[in-house]
């Protein structure tokens, strides 16, 4: 894979890593490659697809901030001025015709559309923390879970499988087994589950997690009611609610301390700590994926620093080596 073979406004933000990393996440035999070939093993390839979260639906959205974030960070978005965004909701799954009820955890990724072109992203999901620490332990586990499912584990045996072997996924896979299923994408709490650096005017960073909090609070469904729902539930219902009214998301910033962990996806932090409202996101109505359309979590804007977590650089690579593949399909 080559950066030259992506859109100019798709290349994703590396600037944390160093040219050694780079090489060894991007290269054909590299990390990205064998967590995308990984993936593909899992449960095949679907043309033209996104290889994780393959199904979803894309919204026209306005982030309206209210000014609070300015004391911890230039970012252009996190203001007082409103910025266009494309939200993206999706089921977790590799494979895009799953129904909606046997996806448990949901996505919602959202593109800020700045004015000089760039597009910094937040990516979350249903579940507070990631199941790998580094790109090396994602790939095993993802291995282990195929060959765990070719023995015919059910799901309560293959989530006791993994953790048996990989204690770092224990808090995850425990959080996608409490879910329940969702009423609506729009009544869903959505973590973005990698830490991030504010850096202010005068250069200090400060450590911090985002969350989009629904305003109308978490809903979701008996399994009795769930059972009942057609295959595309979560979309129809998203369709007809934008048709009545927005759907609207807060920004809550997350501020670690001393001790959290910023490069750990696996470990969540204490809830206690302090928790600001950045603003609000609107949806307003359904539109068409556009052309291209790639959510990396490390695309990143002024005002705003990686952290070292291996698995947010990660992601970066493998959501490009997952778009090139795609790109060709098509």
């Amino acid at each position: 894979m080559h950066d030259s073979d992506l859109p100019d406004s798709e290349i994703p933000n590396r600037s944390a890593l160093s040219a050694a990393d780079s090489a060894a996440v991007c290269g054909p035999s590299g990390l990205a490659a064998q967590g995308v070939d990984a993936i593909e093993r899992l449960s095949g390839v679907h043309p033209g697809h996104r290889r994780a979260h393959a199904r979803g639906i894309c919204c026209r959205a306005v982030f309206r901030p209210n000014g609070l974030a300015s004391a911890f960070t230039g970012a252009p978005h996190l203001q007082t001025q409103e910025t266009e965004a494309v939200v993206r909701f999706s089921g977790s799954s590799t494979d895009p015709a799953l129904a909606d009820l046997l996806s448990p955890a949901k996505g919602m990724g959202v593109q800020f559309m700045l004015p000089d072109g760039t597009k910094p992203s937040l990516v979350g999901t249903t579940v507070p923390v990631f199941f790998a620490r580094t790109p090396e332990s994602f790939i095993d586990i993802i291995g282990a879970v195929h060959r765990a499912r070719s023995g015919n584990l059910g799901p309560i045996d293959l989530v006791k499988e993994v953790i048996s072997h990989f204690s770092e996924s224990r808090e995850s896979l425990m959080a996608a087994k409490r879910l329940k299923p969702p009423a609506s994408y729009a009544e869903s709490h959505y973590f973005c589950i990698h830490a991030y650096y504010l850096v202010d005017a005068a250069g200090q960073s400060r450590p911090v997690k985002f969350e989009w909090v629904p305003d109308t609070g978490v809903r979701t469904l008996a399994a009795d009611a769930a059972a009942q729902q057609p295959d595309d539930y979560l979309e129809e219902e998203l369709k007809l609610r934008l048709q009545a009214e927005e759907a609207v998301f807060q920004l809550v910033a997350v501020f670690g301390e001393d001790g959290d962990p910023t490069d750990d996806p696996t470990r969540a932090w204490p809830e206690d700590r302090r928790r600001i409202d950045f603003g609000r996101l609107h949806l307003t109505e359904i539109m068409p994926e556009p052309e291209g359309l790639l959510m990396d979590p490390a695309a990143i804007t002024r005002g705003m620093a990686l952290t070292e977590d291996p698995i947010l650089h990660y992601r970066s690579a493998a959501y490009a080596e997952s778009y090139q593949r795609r790109r060709k399909e098509l």
